[in-house]
């Protein structure tokens, strides 16, 4: 495998969670790494900031960047992109983190939790890959990875929250868009879905609470399966549909207890796996 040593990436939703964790893992590296997201201010449910996020990145190694970024708005994806090139030099990796979720049935979900699923999700993933793609086929080995799951329009991962399952899979074809539009500008586009739930502030306030975080892996099984992808070659690894756990074993990886919050506990696996 490739080093990510010097390697800029652009990670949106980057203040905490798998975000975090992901930004954490390329800083020991010793990369350069962008926190693109919205919360400036420590919230008493989502803890974090991009300033402590970015502090964490540089205690891990790196070199950070905290940008304010909401990626349903253009001139801010526009202009994280614009500080991140003239900081580093350029950008290798577009890490598509950000999302928003309410797994709600079609007469329950107000219209306005339906636009912010999809502006965050889908135009967000597409926005800011748009931004960045001019500085990634610059690049040695560059890579976008959205955080999205394998396409499958099986009826089940439709009928219970329709709305977000549009969302989730809008990043998804942008995979199977993207990988095939910019093959050979040598750029790779893949996404990474987890096997099971991960312990997040998402699990922790809208999916269950403490029941199902003790089911859950830690963010750190994404963030390794991650750096797996992010460094292989990017003309080797385009398109696919990768599953967390998968990544890992294909590089000989056995023990998943590490990754548990809570040793020895029944794993809830993730939707759409």
């Amino acid at each position: 495998m490739l080093s990510l040593r010097g390697k800029t990436l652009f990670i949106t939703g980057a203040s905490r969670g798998i975000g975090k964790a992901i930004a954490l893992r390329a800083a020991a590296d010793g990369a350069n790494v962008v926190i693109a997201a919205k919360t400036e201010r420590e919230n008493t449910k989502l803890p974090g900031t991009i300033y402590t996020a970015a502090e964490e990145v540089e205690r891990a190694g790196g070199r950070a960047l905290a940008c304010v970024v909401d990626v349903r708005f253009e001139d801010q994806i526009r202009t994280a992109v614009d500080r991140t090139v003239a900081v580093f030099g350029g950008i290798d990796v577009l890490v598509n983190n950000a999302s928003a979720i309410s797994l709600t049935g079609t007469i329950e979900t107000p219209m306005k939790r339906y636009d912010l699923m999809h502006q965050v999700n889908v135009r967000g993933t597409f926005a800011c890959s748009q931004a960045c793609l001019p500085h990634l086929m610059n690049a040695e080995n560059p890579h976008i990875l959205n955080l999205s799951p394998p396409l499958d329009l099986r009826e089940e991962w439709f009928a219970p929250h329709l709305s977000y399952s549009m969302a989730k899979f809008g990043m998804s074809l942008c995979v199977l868009g993207m990988a095939g539009e910019f093959r050979a500008a040598g750029v790779a586009v893949n996404a990474l879905w987890p096997r099971t739930v991960i312990a997040t502030a998402a699990v922790q306030n809208l999916l269950g609470g403490e029941a199902t975080l003790r089911g859950s892996r830690t963010p750190e099984v994404v963030a390794d399966a991650a750096y797996v992808i992010l460094t292989r070659p990017s003309r080797e690894c385009t398109g696919q549909f990768l599953i967390d756990e998968e990544v890992l074993r294909s590089v000989g990886v056995t023990d998943f207890a590490k990754y548990q919050t809570v040793p020895g506990a029944a794993l809830f696996s993730d939707l759409f796996v």
